[in-house]
């Protein structure tokens, strides 16, 4: 197989506003900036986020979300908020707790924790 995932990209109406709030929230740094399209990475590598302004707001529930993983889902939840996230939900289950939250434009997005 050639294929590999390169980037994920966020449909959005302020692409600075979210890169703002996802560079804090993932350590990442604007590596592209293309006025209606930024892209984000990190220092050495790895996936790519991409935000992407549309004209149409966020319509439902994303068909597609990120799933962050983490050793302290407490502190990192405080820490979203305090960027500006909401928290929506909390799951537990045998061996694996999560925490809903949503962006500053509402794109959910979940912080994950084994136990």
């Amino acid at each position: 197989m050639t294929l590999e995932l390169g980037m994920v990209t966020i449909d959005c109406a302020d692409p600075r506003r979210l890169a703002d709030f996802w560079s804090a929230a993932l350590g990442l740094r604007v590596d592209q900036d293309y006025g209606e399209y930024l892209v984000l990475a990190g220092r050495d590598g790895g996936v790519r986020l991409g935000l992407q302004r549309v004209p149409e707001p966020r319509a439902g529930k994303n068909r597609l979300h990120l799933d962050l993983v983490t050793e302290d889902r407490a502190r990192e939840v405080a820490r979203l908020v305090g960027l500006g996230a909401m928290e929506v939900a909390e799951h537990d289950m045998p061996g694996l707790g999560w925490t809903v939250l949503t962006d500053l434009e509402g794109n959910l997005f979940c912080v994950g924790e084994e136990h």
